[in-house]
């Protein structure tokens, strides 16, 4: 009886010893966790969450960048002053404009060479490389190349024009010009990305799915409408959000190639919060512009995922 009560008390010790040693062992991994984390987290809140916070104080006063200590609080002076400021009306203007021309735009382009770098063909590994390499540069070495090309007395695009038999044109420097010269920039450069993740899903399609279209005599515009659209949708409806996103962050390609203008037709909202807060110093007037501007992107980020959730459910 004795042996066994000792083996008893053995294993409890044992059990006892374990659970301590797992929880330790538990809390050395949540500790370490928390380690790797931390320098993250850190710069996340530095340059996330008290941005934010900033922006929201400051979006109620008079804060001027070079008098800090002299700021007050003005209520929704500044957001009145929106509602008459036509300078912002016209880039809110320009900046759904871009985004409504570019999304379709760049998601065609995309779709377009990842049909034709999905081809089997000599040579075709060349020519992806060719067609993602746009989205790995520099936006602001983009935007300096095209203007250079795009210049109305000098530039590349002008002299082929001319050789072709047909005028020069301002481009840029065109108010009715410039902006859907920096849309079709824009889409150039950036749908190698999207192109790279239709390619991916093009290559998960099922082989067997064209080999029974093919034997029911499908053609090929069929095909692509009753099989690679369908297979395609959920990268598609993804791409559209991220993509319509992004295109709402417009700034870098306006300032560098025409500045906003000209008679600002291409200066976006962003450009506008950068030169009132840097350029003006006017802290307050560009965080209201800012916390609008941001509740603006929720209620179209919002809209788009609705979008995409009855697109799922149906």
């Amino acid at each position: 009886m004795k042996n066994v009560n000792l083996g008893r008390f053995v294993q409890v010790r044992n059990l006892t010893e374990h659970y301590r040693n797992s929880e330790h062992y538990k809390k050395g991994e949540v500790a370490s966790a928390y380690g790797f984390l931390m320098p993250a987290m850190i710069l996340a809140v530095l340059f996330i969450v008290l941005p934010i916070v900033l922006a929201f104080t400051y979006g109620f006063t008079d804060y001027y960048l070079l008098k800090p200590d002299e700021k007050q609080f003005t209520g929704l002076e500044n957001f009145k002053r929106m509602l008459t400021d036509e300078v912002l009306i016209q880039t809110f203007y320009n900046t759904i404009k871009f985004t409504v021309l570019v999304v379709p735009l760049q998601l065609s382009m995309a779709l377009g060479l990842a049909l034709i770098a999905n081809k089997k063909l000599k040579g075709i590994g060349f020519f992806r490389t060719a067609y993602f390499s746009p989205a790995v540069l520099s936006l602001v070495v983009i935007s300096i190349l095209w203007t250079v090309m795009l210049n109305p007395t000098s530039g590349l695009i002008n002299e082929i024009l001319m050789n072709l038999g047909l005028s020069k044109q301002p481009f840029l420097s065109s108010p009715t010009q410039a902006m859907y010269t920096i849309v079709v920039i824009s889409a150039w450069s950036g749908c190698g990305y999207q192109m790279m993740i239709f390619l991916a899903g093009l290559q998960s399609i099922d082989s067997s799915l064209y080999e029974a279209a093919d034997i029911d005599g499908a053609n090929t515009f069929q095909k692509f409408l009753f099989i690679t659209i369908p297979s395609l949708k959920p990268i598609l409806m993804f791409l559209v959000i991220t993509t319509t996103i992004q295109a709402f962050k417009l700034i870098v390609q306006p300032m560098v190639m025409t500045g906003g203008g000209p008679d600002y037709s291409t200066m976006t909202v962003l450009q506008y919060i950068y030169e009132y807060g840097f350029r003006h110093r006017n802290i307050g007037y560009a965080s209201a512009i800012t916390l609008v501007f941001t509740l603006f992107l929720i209620v179209v980020s919002l809209i788009v995922k609705k979008l995409f959730r009855e697109e799922k459910a149906a």
